[in-house]
Protein backbone atom coordinates (compact mmCIF):
# COMPACT_ATOMS: atom_id res chain seq x y z
CA UNK A 1 0.00 0.00 0.00
CA UNK A 2 1.20 3.55 -0.58
CA UNK A 3 -0.38 5.14 2.24
CA UNK A 4 -1.20 9.25 2.35
CA UNK A 5 -0.76 9.37 6.44
CA UNK A 6 -2.19 12.85 7.53
CA UNK A 7 -1.22 14.09 11.50
CA UNK A 8 -0.95 17.81 11.79
CA UNK A 9 1.59 17.31 15.08
CA UNK A 10 3.62 14.29 14.14
CA UNK A 11 6.65 14.07 16.01
CA UNK A 12 9.66 11.90 16.42
CA UNK A 13 11.25 10.56 19.49
CA UNK A 14 13.83 13.49 19.20
CA UNK A 15 10.85 15.83 19.51
CA UNK A 16 8.67 16.47 22.57
CA UNK A 17 4.52 14.99 22.60
CA UNK A 18 3.13 11.09 21.68
CA UNK A 19 4.91 9.59 18.98
CA UNK A 20 1.68 6.99 18.15
CA UNK A 21 2.10 8.33 14.63
CA UNK A 22 5.64 7.48 14.23
CA UNK A 23 5.54 4.40 16.07
CA UNK A 24 2.78 3.27 13.64
CA UNK A 25 4.37 4.61 10.75
CA UNK A 26 7.79 2.78 10.57
CA UNK A 27 6.00 -0.14 11.46
CA UNK A 28 3.72 0.39 8.48
CA UNK A 29 7.27 0.47 6.20
CA UNK A 30 8.75 -2.84 8.28
CA UNK A 31 5.53 -4.23 6.54
CA UNK A 32 6.56 -3.29 3.03
CA UNK A 33 4.34 -0.19 2.41
CA UNK A 34 5.15 3.00 1.49
CA UNK A 35 3.85 5.98 3.80
CA UNK A 36 3.52 9.38 3.23
CA UNK A 37 3.42 11.33 6.70
CA UNK A 38 2.22 14.85 6.26
CA UNK A 39 2.50 17.11 8.55
CA UNK A 40 3.73 20.43 10.40
CA UNK A 41 6.71 21.87 11.83
CA UNK A 42 5.47 24.04 14.91
CA UNK A 43 8.76 25.69 15.45
CA UNK A 44 10.47 28.86 13.15
CA UNK A 45 12.13 27.49 9.67
CA UNK A 46 13.19 29.74 6.66
CA UNK A 47 11.64 27.03 4.69
CA UNK A 48 7.66 26.60 3.78
CA UNK A 49 8.25 22.81 2.92
CA UNK A 50 10.66 20.22 2.80
CA UNK A 51 10.80 16.36 3.13
CA UNK A 52 13.01 14.31 5.35
CA UNK A 53 13.22 10.32 5.51
CA UNK A 54 12.34 9.46 9.08
CA UNK A 55 12.82 5.69 9.66
CA UNK A 56 11.66 4.84 5.98
CA UNK A 57 8.84 7.19 6.53
CA UNK A 58 8.56 9.80 3.88
CA UNK A 59 7.60 13.18 6.29
CA UNK A 60 6.62 16.30 4.26
CA UNK A 61 6.90 19.02 6.59
CA UNK A 62 5.11 22.13 6.21
CA UNK A 63 6.20 25.32 8.33
CA UNK A 64 3.00 26.21 10.57
CA UNK A 65 3.44 28.33 13.85
CA UNK A 66 1.56 26.53 16.86
CA UNK A 67 1.91 26.93 20.51
CA UNK A 68 -0.36 25.30 23.61
CA UNK A 69 -0.50 29.28 24.14
CA UNK A 70 -2.01 30.35 21.46
CA UNK A 71 -5.35 32.16 21.15
CA UNK A 72 -8.72 30.68 19.40
CA UNK A 73 -7.88 33.20 16.83
CA UNK A 74 -4.08 32.21 16.42
CA UNK A 75 -5.28 28.22 16.24
CA UNK A 76 -7.69 28.28 13.86
CA UNK A 77 -5.58 30.06 11.90
CA UNK A 78 -3.00 27.65 12.13
CA UNK A 79 -5.74 25.17 11.53
CA UNK A 80 -6.53 26.78 7.91
CA UNK A 81 -3.05 26.91 6.75
CA UNK A 82 -2.19 23.53 7.59
CA UNK A 83 -5.49 22.48 5.78
CA UNK A 84 -4.86 23.93 2.50
CA UNK A 85 -0.98 22.79 2.24
CA UNK A 86 -1.89 19.12 3.32
CA UNK A 87 -4.37 19.46 0.51
CA UNK A 88 -1.84 20.54 -2.26
CA UNK A 89 0.53 17.89 -0.96
CA UNK A 90 -1.62 15.23 -0.78
CA UNK A 91 -3.10 15.53 -4.49
CA UNK A 92 -0.04 15.26 -5.89
CA UNK A 93 1.40 12.42 -4.04
CA UNK A 94 -1.20 9.74 -5.97
CA UNK A 95 -1.68 7.23 -2.94
CA UNK A 96 -3.96 4.03 -2.64
CA UNK A 97 -5.41 5.06 1.08
CA UNK A 98 -5.51 8.28 3.55
CA UNK A 99 -5.14 7.83 6.92
CA UNK A 100 -6.07 11.10 8.64
CA UNK A 101 -5.53 11.29 12.16
CA UNK A 102 -7.09 13.84 14.91
CA UNK A 103 -7.21 16.29 16.53
CA UNK A 104 -7.47 18.88 15.32
CA UNK A 105 -10.66 17.64 13.39
CA UNK A 106 -10.17 19.56 10.92
CA UNK A 107 -8.39 17.38 9.44
CA UNK A 108 -11.13 15.65 7.93
CA UNK A 109 -11.13 18.02 5.76
CA UNK A 110 -8.14 17.26 3.57
CA UNK A 111 -8.58 13.90 3.84
CA UNK A 112 -11.87 13.96 2.63
CA UNK A 113 -10.37 15.91 -0.34
CA UNK A 114 -7.87 14.08 -1.36
CA UNK A 115 -10.03 11.20 -1.39
CA UNK A 116 -12.35 12.31 -3.55
CA UNK A 117 -10.09 13.61 -5.98
CA UNK A 118 -7.87 11.00 -5.97
CA UNK A 119 -10.79 8.04 -5.48
CA UNK A 120 -9.00 6.29 -2.96
CA UNK A 121 -10.91 5.74 0.73
CA UNK A 122 -10.28 7.60 3.78
CA UNK A 123 -9.86 5.88 7.02
CA UNK A 124 -10.18 8.48 9.81
CA UNK A 125 -8.75 8.16 13.95
CA UNK A 126 -10.33 9.23 16.75
CA UNK A 127 -8.12 10.65 19.50
CA UNK A 128 -10.99 12.16 21.31
CA UNK A 129 -14.39 12.75 21.28
CA UNK A 130 -14.34 16.12 19.91
CA UNK A 131 -16.59 18.45 20.11
CA UNK A 132 -17.82 16.80 23.12
CA UNK A 133 -15.08 17.65 25.39
CA UNK A 134 -14.33 21.64 24.72
CA UNK A 135 -18.10 22.11 24.88
CA UNK A 136 -17.95 20.06 28.17
CA UNK A 137 -15.41 22.41 29.56
CA UNK A 138 -17.49 25.78 27.73
CA UNK A 139 -14.11 25.90 25.27
CA UNK A 140 -17.34 26.34 22.51
CA UNK A 141 -19.93 27.90 23.88
CA UNK A 142 -21.33 29.76 20.90
CA UNK A 143 -24.33 27.97 19.75
CA UNK A 144 -24.03 28.08 16.30
CA UNK A 145 -19.79 27.39 16.48
CA UNK A 146 -21.48 24.28 18.68
CA UNK A 147 -23.36 23.24 15.72
CA UNK A 148 -21.14 23.93 13.24
CA UNK A 149 -18.64 21.85 15.28
CA UNK A 150 -21.01 18.70 15.62
CA UNK A 151 -21.74 19.06 11.44
CA UNK A 152 -17.63 18.52 11.19
CA UNK A 153 -17.42 15.36 13.43
CA UNK A 154 -20.04 13.74 11.72
CA UNK A 155 -18.91 15.23 8.03
CA UNK A 156 -15.29 13.07 9.30
CA UNK A 157 -17.54 9.95 10.41
CA UNK A 158 -19.25 9.84 7.60
CA UNK A 159 -16.90 10.72 4.61
CA UNK A 160 -14.60 7.67 6.12
CA UNK A 161 -14.67 3.73 5.18
CA UNK A 162 -13.47 2.99 8.38
CA UNK A 163 -12.88 5.06 11.31
CA UNK A 164 -10.05 4.17 14.40
CA UNK A 165 -11.07 4.62 18.06
CA UNK A 166 -8.48 4.84 20.78
CA UNK A 167 -10.60 3.27 23.24
CA UNK A 168 -14.18 1.20 23.79
CA UNK A 169 -15.82 4.75 24.67
CA UNK A 170 -14.58 6.72 21.99
CA UNK A 171 -16.33 3.52 19.85
CA UNK A 172 -19.68 4.02 21.67
CA UNK A 173 -19.74 8.16 21.28
CA UNK A 174 -18.86 6.86 17.59
CA UNK A 175 -22.04 4.72 17.26
CA UNK A 176 -24.20 6.83 18.92
CA UNK A 177 -23.62 9.37 16.33
CA UNK A 178 -25.25 6.76 13.99
CA UNK A 179 -21.94 5.37 12.24
CA UNK A 180 -21.56 1.45 11.87
CA UNK A 181 -20.35 -0.29 14.73
CA UNK A 182 -19.00 -2.74 12.81
CA UNK A 183 -16.91 -0.31 10.67
CA UNK A 184 -14.73 0.97 13.97
CA UNK A 185 -11.99 -0.78 15.04
CA UNK A 186 -10.49 -0.01 18.45
CA UNK A 187 -6.97 0.31 18.53
CA UNK A 188 -5.93 2.47 21.77
CA UNK A 189 -2.57 3.56 22.33
CA UNK A 190 0.17 1.30 22.74
CA UNK A 191 3.46 0.71 24.58
CA UNK A 192 7.01 0.98 22.96
CA UNK A 193 8.56 -2.23 25.21
CA UNK A 194 11.90 -1.92 24.19
CA UNK A 195 12.17 1.91 24.26
CA UNK A 196 11.66 2.09 28.14
CA UNK A 197 12.75 -1.60 29.03
CA UNK A 198 16.25 0.25 30.59
CA UNK A 199 17.62 -2.07 33.64
CA UNK A 200 20.41 0.37 34.12
CA UNK A 201 19.56 2.04 37.63
CA UNK A 202 22.46 4.88 36.88
CA UNK A 203 20.34 6.52 34.52
CA UNK A 204 17.67 7.21 36.73
CA UNK A 205 20.09 8.15 39.70
CA UNK A 206 21.81 10.64 37.00
CA UNK A 207 18.46 12.34 36.22
CA UNK A 208 17.75 12.73 39.44
CA UNK A 209 21.29 14.28 40.21
CA UNK A 210 21.42 16.58 36.77
CA UNK A 211 17.35 17.82 38.43
CA UNK A 212 18.22 17.95 42.42
CA UNK A 213 15.97 15.63 43.20
CA UNK A 214 16.82 13.59 46.76
CA UNK A 215 17.81 9.80 45.60
CA UNK A 216 16.18 8.74 48.71
CA UNK A 217 12.45 9.56 47.89
CA UNK A 218 9.72 8.27 46.18
CA UNK A 219 9.07 10.13 42.85
CA UNK A 220 5.93 10.40 41.79
CA UNK A 221 5.83 12.17 37.67
CA UNK A 222 3.36 13.76 36.08
CA UNK A 223 4.40 14.06 32.44
CA UNK A 224 2.12 16.12 29.98
CA UNK A 225 0.39 18.68 28.68
CA UNK A 226 -0.44 21.33 31.44
CA UNK A 227 -3.69 22.30 30.14
CA UNK A 228 -7.17 23.66 31.01
CA UNK A 229 -8.18 19.79 30.74
CA UNK A 230 -5.57 18.08 32.26
CA UNK A 231 -5.60 19.74 36.16
CA UNK A 232 -2.41 19.37 37.21
CA UNK A 233 -3.37 21.82 40.28
CA UNK A 234 -4.80 18.25 41.81
CA UNK A 235 -0.83 17.53 42.05
CA UNK A 236 0.61 20.71 43.37
CA UNK A 237 -2.25 20.00 46.01
CA UNK A 238 -1.39 16.67 46.74
CA UNK A 239 2.28 17.29 47.42
CA UNK A 240 1.36 20.77 49.55
CA UNK A 241 -0.96 17.93 51.58
CA UNK A 242 2.23 16.23 51.77
CA UNK A 243 4.87 18.18 52.47
CA UNK A 244 6.02 17.27 55.63
CA UNK A 245 6.46 12.96 54.49
CA UNK A 246 9.92 13.82 53.46
CA UNK A 247 9.93 10.62 51.56
CA UNK A 248 8.12 11.44 48.80
CA UNK A 249 8.42 13.97 45.69
CA UNK A 250 6.82 14.99 43.01
CA UNK A 251 7.97 16.13 39.56
CA UNK A 252 5.68 17.44 36.46
CA UNK A 253 7.76 17.80 33.25
CA UNK A 254 5.83 19.41 30.53
CA UNK A 255 4.30 22.20 29.18
CA UNK A 256 1.11 24.09 28.27
CA UNK A 257 -1.20 27.21 29.02
CA UNK A 258 -1.41 26.63 32.68
CA UNK A 259 2.08 26.18 33.14
CA UNK A 260 2.74 29.31 34.93
CA UNK A 261 0.16 29.23 36.91
CA UNK A 262 1.06 25.60 38.00
CA UNK A 263 4.28 27.20 38.45
CA UNK A 264 2.68 30.06 41.05
CA UNK A 265 0.52 28.00 42.31
CA UNK A 266 3.12 25.58 44.23
CA UNK A 267 5.05 29.07 45.08
CA UNK A 268 1.94 29.91 46.80
CA UNK A 269 1.45 26.13 48.46
CA UNK A 270 4.71 26.68 49.43
CA UNK A 271 6.25 23.51 47.94
CA UNK A 272 7.95 24.39 44.78
CA UNK A 273 11.70 23.07 44.87
CA UNK A 274 10.76 21.67 48.06
CA UNK A 275 9.06 18.45 47.13
CA UNK A 276 7.28 19.12 43.73
CA UNK A 277 9.64 20.69 40.89
CA UNK A 278 8.88 22.01 37.29
CA UNK A 279 10.62 20.99 34.79
CA UNK A 280 9.71 21.66 30.80
CA UNK A 281 8.65 18.99 28.05
CA UNK A 282 11.61 16.91 27.05
CA UNK A 283 11.83 14.75 23.94
CA UNK A 284 10.53 10.85 23.66
CA UNK A 285 13.60 9.59 23.61
CA UNK A 286 14.73 11.76 27.25
CA UNK A 287 11.16 10.59 28.63
CA UNK A 288 13.31 7.35 29.28
CA UNK A 289 15.60 9.31 31.72
CA UNK A 290 12.79 10.66 33.65
CA UNK A 291 10.83 7.46 33.66
CA UNK A 292 14.10 5.23 34.83
CA UNK A 293 14.16 8.25 37.99
CA UNK A 294 10.25 7.78 38.73
CA UNK A 295 9.00 5.25 41.40
CA UNK A 296 5.22 6.04 40.50
CA UNK A 297 3.18 7.91 37.34
CA UNK A 298 0.40 10.11 37.24
CA UNK A 299 -1.73 10.44 34.66
CA UNK A 300 -5.02 13.49 35.64
CA UNK A 301 -7.50 14.78 34.21
CA UNK A 302 -10.39 17.53 35.57
CA UNK A 303 -13.28 15.78 36.77
CA UNK A 304 -15.29 15.38 33.52
CA UNK A 305 -16.89 12.55 32.60
CA UNK A 306 -16.51 12.73 28.96
CA UNK A 307 -12.42 12.30 29.43
CA UNK A 308 -12.99 8.67 30.97
CA UNK A 309 -13.18 7.79 27.45
CA UNK A 310 -9.51 8.89 27.06
CA UNK A 311 -6.30 7.00 25.97
CA UNK A 312 -3.33 9.12 27.51
CA UNK A 313 0.46 8.03 25.98
CA UNK A 314 1.40 9.07 29.66
CA UNK A 315 -0.51 6.05 30.76
CA UNK A 316 1.08 3.36 28.20
CA UNK A 317 4.91 4.79 28.64
CA UNK A 318 4.29 3.86 32.34
CA UNK A 319 3.27 0.67 31.76
CA UNK A 320 6.03 0.07 29.10
CA UNK A 321 9.00 1.58 32.05
CA UNK A 322 7.19 -0.68 34.75
CA UNK A 323 6.06 1.80 36.71
CA UNK A 324 2.16 1.50 38.49
CA UNK A 325 0.08 4.26 37.36
CA UNK A 326 -2.07 6.35 39.79
CA UNK A 327 -4.79 7.83 37.76
CA UNK A 328 -7.45 10.53 39.28
CA UNK A 329 -10.34 9.19 37.16
CA UNK A 330 -12.94 6.66 36.52
CA UNK A 331 -13.37 4.82 33.21
CA UNK A 332 -11.65 2.22 31.36
CA UNK A 333 -8.36 2.79 32.46
CA UNK A 334 -9.16 2.48 36.31
CA UNK A 335 -10.87 -0.61 35.78
CA UNK A 336 -7.76 -1.96 33.88
CA UNK A 337 -5.67 -0.98 36.72
CA UNK A 338 -7.39 -2.76 39.67
CA UNK A 339 -7.93 -5.68 37.96
CA UNK A 340 -4.47 -6.35 36.78
CA UNK A 341 -3.09 -4.44 40.36
CA UNK A 342 -0.86 -2.21 37.86
CA UNK A 343 -1.75 1.08 40.08
CA UNK A 344 -4.87 2.83 41.55
CA UNK A 345 -7.66 5.41 41.01
CA UNK A 346 -7.13 8.71 43.49
CA UNK A 347 -9.58 10.26 45.12
CA UNK A 348 -11.13 13.54 44.02
CA UNK A 349 -10.78 14.39 47.80
CA UNK A 350 -7.08 15.72 48.20
CA UNK A 351 -6.70 14.00 52.11
CA UNK A 352 -7.98 11.05 51.31
CA UNK A 353 -5.60 10.69 48.05
CA UNK A 354 -3.58 11.89 50.28
CA UNK A 355 -3.48 8.70 52.84
CA UNK A 356 -3.74 7.06 49.44
CA UNK A 357 -0.29 7.85 48.62
CA UNK A 358 0.74 7.35 52.47
CA UNK A 359 -0.53 3.68 52.17
CA UNK A 360 1.43 3.01 49.32
CA UNK A 361 4.56 4.25 49.92
CA UNK A 362 4.49 2.56 53.46
CA UNK A 363 4.13 -1.00 51.06
CA UNK A 364 7.89 -1.03 49.47
CA UNK A 365 6.71 -4.73 48.09
CA UNK A 366 3.20 -3.77 47.15
CA UNK A 367 4.94 -1.01 45.06
CA UNK A 368 7.43 -2.67 43.39
CA UNK A 369 4.52 -5.55 42.60
CA UNK A 370 2.28 -3.55 40.81
CA UNK A 371 5.43 -2.11 38.97
CA UNK A 372 5.78 -5.57 37.59
CA UNK A 373 2.34 -6.34 37.08
CA UNK A 374 2.36 -2.90 34.73
CA UNK A 375 5.03 -3.97 32.64
CA UNK A 376 2.80 -7.74 32.46
CA UNK A 377 -0.45 -5.57 31.30
CA UNK A 378 1.73 -3.65 28.80
CA UNK A 379 3.21 -6.92 27.18
CA UNK A 380 -0.05 -8.77 27.40
CA UNK A 381 -2.20 -6.28 26.08
CA UNK A 382 -0.65 -2.84 24.73
CA UNK A 383 2.46 -4.12 22.29
CA UNK A 384 2.99 -1.69 19.39
CA UNK A 385 3.85 -4.52 17.11
CA UNK A 386 0.82 -5.87 17.47
CA UNK A 387 -1.82 -3.02 17.63
CA UNK A 388 0.03 -1.72 13.93
CA UNK A 389 -0.68 -5.24 12.30
CA UNK A 390 -4.25 -4.18 13.70
CA UNK A 391 -4.18 -1.00 12.10
CA UNK A 392 -2.42 -2.96 8.85
CA UNK A 393 -5.23 -5.05 8.98
CA UNK A 394 -8.02 -1.87 8.84
CA UNK A 395 -6.77 -0.27 6.22
CA UNK A 396 -6.35 -3.11 3.75
CA UNK A 397 -10.39 -3.90 4.42
CA UNK A 398 -10.79 0.00 3.49
CA UNK A 399 -9.20 -0.29 0.55
CA UNK A 400 -10.47 -3.61 -0.41
CA UNK A 401 -14.63 -2.45 0.69
CA UNK A 402 -13.87 -0.40 -1.76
Amino acid sequence: MKIIYLHQYFNTPEMAGGTRSYEMARRLVSMGHEVHMITSWRGHSKCKEWTSSEDGINVHWASVRYANSFSDGQRILAFIKFLFLAIRKGLSLKGDIVFATSTPLTIAIPGYIISKKLSIPMVFEVRDLWPELPIAIGAIRNPFLCWLANMLEKFAYFNSKMIVALSDGMKEGIVAKGYNSNSVSVIPNSCDLDFFEVNDSIVGQRFRIENKIPEHVKLFVYAGTFGRINGVSYMVELAAALSNQRDIYFLAVGEGAEHEKITQLAQDRGVLNINFKVVDSVSKAEMVDVLAAADVALSLFISLKEMEANSANKFFDALAASIPVLINYGGWQSKLLKDNDAGLQLDRNIKIAANQIRALVSDPEKLKKMGLNARRLGESKFSRDFLAKKLEDVLKQAINAS
